[in-house]
């Protein structure tokens, strides 16, 4: 990628998130030493069609928001919630208004929605392509074994 350039990736299309939903994704994340990492993200889809973007951590304990019953949103879908401990956050800015991590924010994401597709900005992320495919030496046929009684 040439100097002054951001990096867009698909993350998926704008039909994908109803509006007043949310939707997980996981992707692999790749650092600076080359290696990539697991990158679990949310993108929520406010009312108004607007898309915001967090890292999937909570900042109190570092686990999912969505761990347990896979909700992101309080039970008026007002906010997001962790569902580990309750902690409330503001859909449009992440900050923590209640629960043990009040006053800390989700990690935001830059988002842009292009012609009709979800993306994300200036992370660089593993492409598709660039997984391998464990499927890769098994033929479309399926093995069935049947044992007698």
């Amino acid at each position: 990628m040439t100097s002054g350039q951001t990096e867009v990736f698909v993350i998926c299309a704008t039909r994908d998130i109803a509006p007043g939903q949310a939707k997980a994704f996981s992707l692999a994340r790749l650092e600076a030493d080359g290696a990539a990492r697991p990158f679990a993200i949310v993108i929520a889809r406010n009312l108004t069609n607007d898309y915001f973007g967090y890292s999937n951590i909570c900042p109190h304990n570092k686990t999912w928001l969505n761990i347990g019953n896979g909700d992101f949103f309080t039970p008026d879908g007002a906010f997001l919630r962790c569902s580990r401990h309750g902690a409330t956050f503001e859909i449009d800015t992440g900050l923590c208004v209640a629960g043990p991590c009040a006053g800390q924010s989700l990690e935001p994401l830059t988002l842009v929605v292009v012609e009709g597709d979800v993306c994300i900005c200036g992370i660089a992320l593993l492409e598709d392509d660039g997984l391998p495919d464990p499927f890769v030496d098994l033929d479309d046929t399926m093995e069935i074994m049947i044992h007698p009684d």
